[in-house]
């Protein structure tokens, strides 16, 4: 078994039914890039974050929001210290490998844009002073469905932008709540994952995702798909370059962590909901006509797939 099926298989036997989510936390790390779950209270998100970050053997840092939570409690702060008569920084909790932004829409908005300069950047800047972040540095931001919650701030467009999927998690089948119940029926909310990757194979994984092959067809794929969003009556906001680029690297990572060294159209079908829905505004008319996922299918469905005639 290769590591990465054995980093798979230790998450999957931690956390029941979440395969597919984990498998698009995986590709989010290999590209550096953030995720953001979405669910209702109690249905695993914190656990889920916990459980991915305890299979790596690299640092883990938590955010706890509450409207009251400053910048300075995420980024870190330069202080005076009597005793020797210097300013001392002292690094927030952002520098670190993978960052729980727990409840992420309970910050106020001052306090969520101190991470956007950490999420695109890889960098953190306190009083001038520039601190580059730990590679690889990924942020896993939880939750609630902002409509059922009260004391929430909608994250903007330019923070969800730089969230490379947005997963929302569902409720478990019957099956697999009941394997919960026997698993953690007598311990609820108890890590059980091991530690199985580094940052080195993180690394070694990334360099490789990067060189699978993208047939310029797919490339063309992508982008016909992109510029139809910007186009659609029903959309108010379509996909940036920004988005674009995030769809590409994220075709390539799921390519590899299926096994293959080249990608192919399903890549762009398995990724595009997670990767684009949260990017994507509808208008005024869409609102009144469609559901956004539907929006997004129609799009897909309406792009002529190419010819797989690539190696």
């Amino acid at each position: 078994m290769t590591t990465i099926q054995k980093f798979k298989t230790e998450l999957n036997k931690a956390i029941i039914g979440r395969e597919k989510e984990f498998d698009f936390m995986l590709i989010a790390l290999l590209q550096q890039g953030h995720v953001l779950l979405e669910s209702v209270p109690g249905s695993g998100k914190t656990m889920m974050a916990k459980s991915f970050a305890n299979a790596f053997r690299g640092a883990f840092g938590r955010v706890q929001f509450t409207p009251d939570v400053l910048p300075s409690d995420v980024t870190g702060i330069r202080y005076f210290n009597p005793q020797t008569q210097e300013f001392i920084l002292k690094a927030g909790p952002v520098s670190t490998n993978i960052l729980l932004a727990d409840e992420i829409n309970r910050a106020t908005p001052r306090t969520q844009s101190s991470l956007l300069e950490s999420m695109e950047e890889k960098q953190v800047t306190i009083d001038g002073e520039t601190i580059k972040l730990p590679t690889p540095f990924m942020v896993i931001a939880t939750q609630n469905p902002i409509e059922s919650q009260q004391g929430t701030f909608p994250l903007p467009a330019a923070q969800l932008d730089r969230f490379l999927f947005k997963l929302n998690i569902g409720y478990p089948s019957f099956e697999e709540e009941h394997l919960i119940l026997k698993q953690y029926g007598k311990n609820p909310g108890a890590i059980t994952t091991s530690s199985v990757i580094g940052p080195a194979e993180v690394a070694n994984w990334s360099r490789e995702a990067g060189e699978v092959v993208v047939h310029e067809d797919i490339e063309r794929y992508i982008l016909k798909i992109v510029r139809a969003t910007r186009e659609h009556t029903f959309l108010e906001l379509g996909l940036s370059s920004r988005a674009t680029l995030a769809i590409f690297r994220a075709t390539k990572a799921h390519a590899f962590i299926s096994g293959r060294s080249y990608a192919t159209p399903d890549d762009v079908k398995k990724i595009i909901g997670p990767a684009a829905l949260h990017r994507l505004e509808l208008s005024t008319e869409g609102m009144l006509t469609k559901d956004l996922a539907d929006v997004l299918k129609d799009i897909v469905n309406s792009i002529p797939v190419p010819i797989e005639a690539f190696v």
